[in-house]
């Protein structure tokens, strides 16, 4: 019998300029059908574009969710706790939560970050090594994360574009002005489309 329920679909990435990637999200208060498809969509569009991550405000959505999936990487943490036991990374990937709190390490390191959202321009951001993230799931369970190495990084580029942060924000400020102009043609390109 033919079923009603829809297939995944590619959605569109908004590109920088676009204002709701500056948008602060609102929190996600129910959790309907309509959500749970675009989680599909969303998880379906991310690996189509080949990340590791998407918020939806990526996707014109201004509500505090995302997606994380670095299983293609298992060596790119050196430990991973969930709600307080060791645990393997497949067993939580995709990630997919709302209304995420994050809890930063101390120690801070380099690493070059893209962003689907930013086609092209990639560049060493200084973050946190470590973080708790505390991420609460669809189906109301709450997943205490933490973590290190790339997952741990996609989680704060994630959880920053739900604040209306991107990661060109916290490039140190001689990167900054270097790319100004590189950002200024982007969105000169953006408000064409």
């Amino acid at each position: 019998m033919y079923s009603e329920r829809s297939y995944p679909m590619i959605l569109e990435i908004v590109q920088y300029g676009h204002p709701v990637l500056r948008q602060r999200c609102r929190n996600v208060t129910d959790v309907d059908d309509s959500l749970v498809e675009l989680v599909g969509n969303m998880l379906e569009t991310m690996v189509e574009a080949h990340g590791v991550g998407l918020a939806a405000p990526q996707v014109g959505v201004p509500i505090r969710l995302a997606v994380v999936d670095v299983s293609h990487d298992p060596e790119c943490v050196t430990y991973l706790r969930v709600n307080g036991e060791d645990a393997d990374l497949e067993s939580i990937m995709p990630l997919v939560f709302i209304n995420p709190e994050l809890q930063f390490g101390q120690a801070k390191e380099f690493g070059v970050e893209g962003c689907l959202s930013i086609r092209e321009i990639r560049a060493e951001v200084r973050r946190p090594i470590d973080v708790k993230a505390t991420l609460p799931q669809l189906d109301g369970s709450v997943l205490v994360v933490e973590t290190d190495g790339l997952l741990a990084r996609a989680l704060q580029h994630e959880i920053d574009h739900l604040n209306g942060v991107l990661f060109v924000d916290r490039l140190p400020a001689v990167a900054k002005v270097a790319m100004r102009n590189r950002l200024k043609l982007l969105v000169a390109e953006n408000s064409q489309d």
